[in-house]
């Protein structure tokens, strides 16, 4: 198995670790390649995310290998095999552990100042990396949790060479690997994309996560509006479903190319879940009950686009919409409707998502789309995939193309509406969020 990158990596991990639900755990990730794939089990496992700050000390001549590691509390561990097979003297050793000390208070300085650190003590800690090498920073972060009184660890990494996870089972109550490779070369060459994580981008995903765990906690909250309307789209009649939530964060509108966009279960289950992160949304049908019989309406995209538009002008005449960030969530035809509506110069929209869309469909009015865009198409899709590459070429706004691997065109297969749902979810957050800028037009 390889993962396409660190999110894909979390995802399936996160698979293998919801039994774990019930235990309201704590997950920690080891900066910096370790959060993106913490977050991503934390998020399903309705966890809060923290991380425990840890550095390999690495031979001076050789940095990938390591001859131990340090952890925040002074938690210091030696390899004594490779130090002796590295022929390493204790000045070499000095040296590295200096400059690598001295990182580590930095960064967690800098962490801790934006992300107090959530106690785990009695806790059930969930320690994750991008993978193991020699196991030396994994070996240090279960002591770390210990030290800090974790009442169960489990270790959990997308790959680790089996000799390696083999000596860390003493380290951990639970180990859990997705891969355990015999031959085993480097933690990269299990990825096809596995870029450097910068500290702002560790950062960035512990501020969603206790946004995200924010309103979770308002969730319980009865929303503003959660009510059936019906909206006067020029001679229709359509009929929708507005929900509101609590201090809503945006609003989205979806739009479905075969009409009943509102009984969609899967544009349902997307809605659910960013009404969970704090995002009002209407669900509506383009299409009258008749209208949708006619198969060539599902294909008019300048009738579901100027419905798109007038519908939008609606919506922002509704009491608790004014002043919020609008976007688009199109699928199959709907998508090119909800581009080709985020061109019309008469509505502002700050962002477009597609879910298996025909963003091809939009013609023209592909290149005069300002507002951010994310593609989101499943990996066996082929035509569509391919109709969405060629799309994104021409899009000249910020655009997104994300594959979901193994999912086909509907995402039925198991976990592939949730990642669409996460993927929807992170990018609507990211623009709908008042200091996101306003694409110009």
């Amino acid at each position: 198995m390889v993962f396409h990158d660190r999110r894909d990596a979390g995802r399936r991990l996160a698979h293998r670790l919801v039994h774990l639900r019930d235990e309201e755990p704590v997950v920690v990730g080891l900066p910096r390649g370790g959060v993106p794939v913490a977050c991503e089990v934390a998020r399903m496992l309705d966890a809060p995310l923290d991380v425990i700050v840890v550095r390999k000390l690495g031979v001076p001549y050789q940095p990938e290998l390591a001859f131990g590691a340090i952890g925040e509390d002074d938690v210091r561990l030696i390899n004594s095999g490779v130090v002796a097979y590295s022929q390493l003297t204790g000045g070499d050793m000095a040296a590295v552990e200096r400059r690598e000390r001295e990182e580590l208070v930095r960064r967690a300085e800098r962490l801790r100042r934006i992300h107090p650190r959530i106690s785990l003590s009695g806790r059930t800690v969930v320690i994750v990396d991008d993978g193991i090498a020699t196991g030396a920073t994994a070996r240090a972060a279960c002591q770390v949790a210990r030290a800090h009184g974790a009442e169960r660890v489990v270790l959990a990494v997308p790959v680790a060479p089996r000799d390696t996870l083999a000596t860390l089972k003493d380290e951990a109550d639970e180990v859990v690997c997705l891969e355990l490779p015999t031959w085993f070369d480097a933690v990269g060459s299990w990825y096809r994309r596995f870029g450097q994580v910068s500290d702002a981008e560790v950062t960035e995903l512990l501020r969603r996560a206790a946004e995200a765990g924010r309103a979770e906690d308002a969730g319980d909250d009865p929303p503003l509006r959660d009510e059936d309307v019906v909206v006067r789209a020029g001679e229709a009649e359509l009929a929708g479903h507005l929900t509101v939530p609590e201090n809503p964060r945006g609003m989205v509108v979806f739009a479905h190319g075969s009409g009943s966009s509102r009984h969609s279960p899967r544009n349902r289950h997307v809605a659910e879940v960013l009404n969970r992160t704090g995002l009002a949304t209407l669900l509506f049908d383009l299409l009258t009950p008749d209208e949708e019989i006619d198969r060539a309406r599902v294909f008019d995209i300048e009738l579901l686009s100027r419905r798109l538009v007038d519908v939008t002008a609606w919506l922002t005449r509704q009491d608790d919409v004014p002043g919020l960030r609008i976007a688009y969530f199109g699928a199959s035809t709907g998508a090119a409707a909800a581009l080709t509506a985020a061109a019309d110069p008469d509505v502002e929209i700050a962002a477009v998502v597609s879910r298996g869309g025909r963003p091809d469909l939009a013609g023209p009015a592909l290149a005069a789309v300002r507002a951010p865009t994310l593609l989101i198409v499943g990996g066996h899709d082929h035509v569509v995939l391919e109709l969405n590459r060629r799309a994104a070429r021409e899009l000249s706004c910020e655009t997104t193309l994300e594959v979901v691997p193994g999912a086909t065109h509907l995402f039925a297969e198991p976990g592939a509406l949730e990642t669409v749902a996460e993927l929807a979810r992170d990018w609507l957050v990211d623009q709908l969020s008042p200091t996101s800028s306003t694409p110009e037009r």
